[in-house]
C-alpha cells in the first residue's frame, strides 16, 4: 500500500510542476510571479521531478517549437513521424540534449522571457542529483515493497518527466475527441485526462493556447485549474489578460 501511495503521489506532484511551471508559466506564460516565487517553484520542480528533471528553460524553447511546427517535420515530438511512442521519445531527447548543451540553436522568438537559474539548473541536470534521487526511490521500495510486482513502478519513477510527456504528446495526438478544427493532429482525452491533470485537453490547449484554463467545454474539467485559481486570489501569481502578448510564443509569425 505504501508503495502505490507513494507512486499516486509523485505521479501527481510530478505532473502538477510540469503542466504549472514548466507548461503554463514558462513556455506559455500565462501567469506571472514574483521572482521569489519563481525561484520556489523552480526548486520544488526538481524536488517534485526528482531524477526525471526537466530544464524549465530548454522545455518552454521545445514546447514554443512544438506548437508553432505541430505535426510538422520541425516538430520536436510528433506521432506523425514516428512509428512508436519510445522512438519519438529518443528524438524528443536529442532535441532537448541540443539545446540544452548548446548544439541545437533555437529561433530567437523561442528564447524570450524564460526562467534562467543556472545554479539551480546545473544542480537539477547534474548525474549526482538524478542518481541521488534514484537511491531514495530505491531505499524507499526496500523499506516498504511488501510483493515483486511493486517494483514494477520503480523504473516509471526514473522517468516520470518524460513519461507525462510521452503520454500527451503521442496519445493525445493520436486518440480522443476534436472540439476545434485544427491544422494538427491534437484531440481531447476526456475523461482520461483525470490523470493527466488537464494536459490531456490537448485540442483545447492548442486553439486557445494563451488560456491557462484548459477546459473549455461546461463538461471538461481541468484539476490544475482551481488550483491556479487559488494562486491568483491570493497573489502567488497573476494571470495573464486575456489580451497579453503571451500568444507570440505559439504563433507561426515571429
Amino acid at each position: 500500500m505504501a508503495i502505490l501511495i507513494f507512486f499516486v503521489v509523485h505521479w501527481y506532484l510530478s505532473l502538477f510542476v510540469q503542466t504549472f511551471y514548466l507548461h503554463r508559466y514558462s513556455a506559455h506564460r500565462m501567469f506571472t510571479m514574483s521572482p521569489f516565487w519563481e525561484k520556489f517553484f523552480h526548486v520544488f520542480t526538481w524536488i517534485c521531478q526528482g531524477s526525471s528533471y526537466l530544464n524549465p528553460a530548454v522545455y518552454g524553447m521545445m514546447h514554443r517549437a512544438h506548437h508553432v511546427y505541430a505535426d510538422t517535420e520541425k516538430d520536436p515530438h510528433s506521432p506523425k513521424y514516428d512509428e512508436n511512442p519510445f522512438k519519438m521519445m529518443w528524438k524528443t531527447a536529442g532535441h532537448y540534449n541540443g539545446l540544452l548543451y548548446g548544439t541545437e540553436k533555437p529561433e530567437e522568438r523561442f528564447t524570450r522571457e524564460l526562467p534562467h537559474w543556472k545554479a539551480m539548473e546545473r544542480i537539477g541536470e547534474s548525474w549526482i542529483s538524478r542518481l541521488s534521487w534514484g537511491v531514495l526511490y530505491g531505499l524507499f521500495y526496500l523499506q516498504f515493497a511488501t510483493a515483486w510486482w511493486q517494483w514494477l513502478f520503480l523504473p516509471l519513477q526514473f522517468v516520470m518527466g518524460p513519461l507525462h510527456g510521452m503520454i500527451i504528446n503521442w496519445y493525445a495526438h493520436r486518440y480522443g475527441y476534436v472540439s476545434y478544427p485544427t491544422d494538427n493532429t491534437s484531440k481531447n482525452m476526456m475523461p482520461w485526462d483525470v490523470i493527466m491533470m488537464g494536459e490531456g485537453l490537448h485540442n483545447n490547449h492548442h486553439t486557445h493556447a494563451a488560456s491557462a484554463n484548459f477546459g473549455q467545454k461546461w463538461w471538461e474539467f481541468d484539476p490544475s485549474w482551481p488550483v491556479i485559481w487559488v494562486l491568483n486570489v491570493t497573489g502567488v501569481i497573476k494571470l495573464a489578460k486575456p489580451d497579453h502578448p503571451v500568444v507570440r510564443y505559439c504563433s507561426a509569425t515571429p
